[in-house]
C-alpha cells in the first residue's frame, strides 16, 4: 500500500490500483512449485482416498474367482448423536470434547446383538430356509479368512474396551431359534471405514438373493430400532419437562406476585432513579466540600498572616496591602503631592493659597489611603469567615445526603432480593420451555442419526481370494482415478485460496492473511480462546499498515469486501484493536448503516451513532463510545436511516471525516457494506487514505472479486490492498507452507507449552 508498481496503476489515475477486466486471461507466473501439486491432492484428500478405496474394492471384487459363497454388502452412515440434535438443544453438553469411539463400538456390538438378530430371524422365518436347517456357518473361503483377520487386527489396533459379558440366550428363545440366531450372527461382518462414519455390513450365504435380503433386513431393523429408542427417550423427557414446567410456572407466579406486593408497599418503582439521584448528589457535595476546605485553608493562612503583621509592621509591608492597586495608586498620588509641597513653599511661601490647597489635598489623600487599607484588611477577614461558613453548610448537607443514601439502601435490599429470585425463576422457566420446544421439534422431525447409505444388491458373482496382479492393477487404476478427480475438482474451483492468487489473479498488493479460528466465526483479539497465530497475524498487519502509511497525520482506512460473510467487520475491529494495542489512538466507525454489526462484538449500544450525526440529531462527541482499550474509541452505525447512501455522499459526511482527521486520532477505521451489495463503499473510497479489501479464503470466487474491485476502483481511491481472511492452515497446510513454513502454527503452541 505504499508506492504502486507500474503495472498496477490506472493510466488516468496515478496512484490508483486498477484490476484487469473481468474474464481476462491470466498468465501463470512461471514459478510452479511441486508443493502446489501436493497441495491439490492434500486439499481433496478425503475424496481422493474414497475414490481410490471404492475403485480398488470394486475392481478386486470383479477379479475374484468364482466360489459358491456370495457376500452381500450394505452401507450405513452412523453419525454422532450430537450431530443430528436440534441447534441449541443440549448445547451445554457439547462444550467439551467427548471421544466418539466408545459410542461407535457400542453400535457395532448392537448390529451383531442377539436381540436385534432375533427379530430379523423371526421376520425372515429363517427356520423354513433349507440352508439353515442344519448348517451354522458356511465353509471358510480365502476372502472370509482375510476379512476375519482384518477385523481381528483392527480390533487390536483400537483402544481396548471393557469386555462385554457373553450374552446368554433369552428365556423366550427355543433351542432351535437360539441356534438360528447364532448361525446368523456368524455370517454377519461389521467393518467400519476408516476416517469416516460409514460402516459396511456384509452377510454370506450360498444363495445370492437371500444374502442381499438378509443384510437389508438387518440394517432396516437396526435403523428402525435406533429411531424407536430415540423417540421413546424423547417422550420420556417430554413427560418429565411437562411436570417440571408446571412446578416452575407456579414458582414464577408466586415470586412475581410477592414482588408486586412489596413494590406497592414500599413504593419501590422509583428506587433505581432515587439511587442514581442520591449517588450523584453525594458525589457533587463531596467534591464541593473538598473544594471549600481547600479554599478555607488558603484564606485562613492569608488572614493569619495579615492578623500577625497588623500593628507590628507598616501597612505597606503587608502583602495584601502591597498588592492592592487602589492603595498603591493613592500612595503614588500622595507622594506626588508631597513633592509639590516643597516646590510650592520654596516658590510662594508657606501662607500662599496654593501651598494651603496642597496641604488640604495631602490630608484628603492620606485619609483615603487609610480607608482603603482598612477596607482591604477587612475583606481578608470577611473572606475567611465566609469560607468557614460555606464549609460548615456543605458538611451538614453531605451528612444529610449520606443519611438519605443509607435509608434508601435499606429499602432496596429486600426489593433486590425478591427481584433476583423472580428473575431467576423466570429464567429457569423459559429455559425449560425452550428445551421442551426444541425437544418437540426434534421428536416431530423423527431425525435419525443412523441411515442406510447403500442398500445391498444381489451379488452377481461368488467371493474370490484374488491374486497379487489383481490387487496391483486395481490399486493402480484407483490411484489414477483418485488423482484425476482431485485435479478435476481443483480446476473447477475458482475461489481465491492463497496469497499467490491475490497477487497473480487480482493484481493487487497482498497485505497479509488471517487464520481461521475453529468454533468462532467472529473471533476478537480480546477473546481468551483466540490462538497465538491469530493475534500474530494482526500484529503483522499492523506493522504493514504503519510501514506503508505516512508517520504523521491521521490515516483513514476503509474496510470492505465483495460479498457478505467474508469477515470484514471482524477484521476491521481486530485491525483497530491491534493498532490501539500498539499505542496508536484509533477511532473505529461502523459505516454499515443497513446491517450494523460492530456494536455487538465490542458490546456497545447502538441507540445513537453515525446516522444521527449525519442527519443532525446528535453531535460527534455525544456518539463516541469508549471500549475496553483506552486508545480505542468507536462510533456505531446508529438507527437505520431511509437513505444511507445519500447520507454517506453528503457534504456533512465529508466535513465529519475532515474534522476527525484534524482531531487527536492517529487512525480512523471505517467498516462499510460489501461492494457488490450496495454503493456505500464506493461513495466513501475517495474520502479516505486507503481501502483494505477483505477476501474470504476459499469463499470468494475470482470473478466476483474482480467485479467488486472494478467497482471500488472506479471511485479512484488513493491506495488499495487485500487481506486474505479465514485461512484454514490445518486443512490446507501445503498451500501455505511455501509462505510461512510447515511449523507456522506449531511455533506459538510450543512457546506456551
Amino acid at each position: 500500500m505504499a508506492d504502486l508498481p507500474p503495472n498496477a496503476r490506472a493510466d488516468s489515475a496515478p496512484g490508483v490500483f486498477a484490476p484487469p477486466p473481468a474474464g481476462a486471461p491470466y498468465a501463470p507466473d512461471g514459478d510452479i512449485h511441486l508443493l502446489d501439486r501436493f497441495a491439490i491432492l492434500y486439499r481433496y484428500r478425503r475424496i481422493a482416498v474414497s475414490v481410490f478405496i471404492l475403485t480398488t474394492a470394486v475392481l478386486m471384487i470383479q477379479g475374484y474367482t468364482n466360489v459358491k459363497v456370495f457376500q452381500a454388502r450394505a452401507q450405513l452412515l452412523i453419525e454422532d448423536e450430537r450431530s443430528t440434535a436440534v441447534p441449541g438443544l443440549n448445547s451445554s453438553e457439547n462444550t467439551y470434547y467427548e471421544d466418539p469411539e466408545p459410542y461407535y463400538n457400542t453400535q457395532f456390538r448392537i448390529l451383531k446383538g442377539r436381540d436385534l438378530v432375533r427379530r430379523v430371524v423371526r421376520r425372515l422365518k429363517l427356520g423354513t430356509i433349507p440352508e439353515f436347517n442344519g448348517t451354522a456357518v458356511p465353509p471358510p473361503t480365502p476372502v472370509s479368512m482375510i476379512n476375519d483377520f482384518q477385523t481381528r487386527l483392527m480390533g487390536l489396533l483400537r483402544k481396548p474396551a471393557a469386555p462385554a459379558p457373553q450374552e446368554a440366550p433369552k428365556v423366550d428363545e427355543t433351542p432351535d431359534e437360539s441356534a438360528l440366531v447364532s448361525s446368523f450372527i456368524g455370517r454377519v461382518t461389521v467393518e467400519p471405514i476408516r476416517t469416516s462414519r460409514l460402516v459396511d455390513v456384509t452377510f454370506m450365504s450360498a444363495d445370492p438373493n437371500f444374502a442381499a435380503l438378509a443384510v437389508n433386513t438387518l440394517v432396516d431393523e437396526y435403523t428402525e430400532q435406533n429411531l424407536a429408542i430415540k423417540l421413546e427417550s424423547s417422550q420420556n423427557m417430554l413427560n418429565w419437562l411437562a411436570k417440571e414446567l408446571d412446578k416452575q410456572q407456579q414458582k414464577v407466579r408466586e415470586s412475581e406476585q410477592a414482588l408486586a406486593e412489596y413494590r406497592d408497599k414500599q413504593n419501590a418503582m422509583s428506587l433505581d432513579d432515587k439511587q442514581n439521584i442520591v449517588t450523584t448528589r453525594l458525589t457533587a457535595l463531596n467534591d464541593a466540600l473538598i473544594h471549600a476546605r481547600t479554599a478555607k485553608v488558603q484564606k485562613e493562612a492569608l488572614y493569619n498572616q495579615v492578623k500577625s503583621m497588623s500593628g507590628t509592621t507598616a501597612p505597606d509591608a503587608i502583602p495584601v496591602i502591597a498588592q492592592n492597586t487602589q492603595v498603591q495608586a493613592l500612595k503614588t498620588k500622595l507622594n506626588e503631592l508631597q513633592r509639590d509641597k516643597s516646590r510650592l513653599e520654596e516658590r510662594y511661601g508657606p501662607k500662599h493659597l496654593a501651598v494651603q490647597a496642597n496641604a488640604t489635598a495631602i490630608l484628603d489623600t492620606q485619609r483615603q489611603v487609610d480607608v482603603e487599607t482598612s477596607r482591604a484588611l477587612q475583606s481578608v477577614k470577611n473572606d475567611f469567615e465566609t469560607a468557614v461558613l460555606e464549609e460548615r453548610v456543605l458538611a451538614q448537607n453531605l451528612d444529610a445526603a449520606k443519611g438519605d443514601a443509607q435509608d434508601l439502601s435499606r429499602k432496596s435490599v429486600g426489593y433486590n432480593v425478591m427481584e433476583r429470585e423472580s428473575k431467576s425463576n423466570r429464567l429457569v422457566y423459559e429455559s425449560l420451555l425452550q428445551r421442551e420446544k426444541e425437544l418437540r421439534v426434534s421428536s416431530n422431525s423423527r431425525q435419525n442419526n443412523v441411515r442406510i447409505v447403500d442398500k445391498a444388491e444381489v451379488p452377481q458373482s461368488p467371493m474370490t481370494a484374488g491374486g497379487r496382479r489383481t490387487w496391483m492393477m486395481s490399486s493402480l487404476v484407483g490411484l489414477v482415478l483418485a488423482i484425476g478427480v482431485a485435479f478435476g475438482l481443483d480446476y473447477m474451483n475458482d475461489t481465491i485460496k492463497t496469497p499467490e492468487d491475490v497477487t497473480r489473479r487480482l493484481k493487487l498488493p497482498f497485505l497479509g492473511l488471517v487464520p481461521s479460528v475453529r468454533g468462532d466465526k467472529h473471533p476478537l483479539l480480546t477473546s481468551a480462546h483466540v490462538p497465538h497465530d491469530f493475534g500474530e497475524a494482526f500484529r503483522a498487519l499492523r506493522t504493514s499498515l504503519i510501514s506503508k502509511y505516512p508517520a504523521t497525520g491521521t490515516k483513514t482506512l476503509l474496510v470492505t469486501s465483495a460479498q457478505p460473510l467474508e469477515g470484514k467487520t471482524t477484521t476491521a475491529a481486530n485491525i483497530a484493536m491491534a493498532l490501539a494495542y500498539g499505542g496508536s489512538r484509533v477511532l473505529l466507525i461502523d459505516g454499515d448503516m443497513r446491517r450494523p454489526g460492530l456494536h455487538r462484538p465490542l458490546r456497545l449500544t447502538n441507540d445513537r451513532g453515525l446516522s444521527q450525526v449525519l442527519i443532525g440529531q446528535a453531535r460527534v462527541r455525544d456518539v463516541i463510545q469508549r471500549t475496553v482499550d483506552p486508545n480505542l474509541l468507536a462510533i456505531t452505525a446508529g438507527k437505520m436511516p431511509p437513505n444511507p447512501s445519500e447520507l454517506l455522499a453528503s457534504e456533512r459526511m465529508r466535513t465529519l471525516l475532515t474534522n476527525l482527521a484534524h482531531g487527536p486520532f492517529d487512525w480512523i477505521i471505517i467498516d462499510t457494506p460489501p461492494v457488490l451489495a450496495v454503493t456505500d463503499a464506493v461513495i466513501l473510497a475517495p474520502m479516505v487514505s486507503g481501502v483494505t479489501f477483505v477476501v474470504g479464503a476459499e469463499m470468494t470466487r475470482r470473478r466476483l472479486a474482480e467485479r467488486a474491485l472494478e467497482t471500488i476502483m472506479s471511485s479512484r481511491p488513493r491506495y488499495a490492498a487485500i487481506i486474505l481472511n479465514r485461512v484454514d492452515f490445518a486443512r490446507n497446510k501445503y498451500y501455505y507452507s511455501r509462505y510461512y513454513g510447515h511449523q507456522y502454527k506449531n511455533y506459538y503452541a510450543e512457546a506456551t507449552g
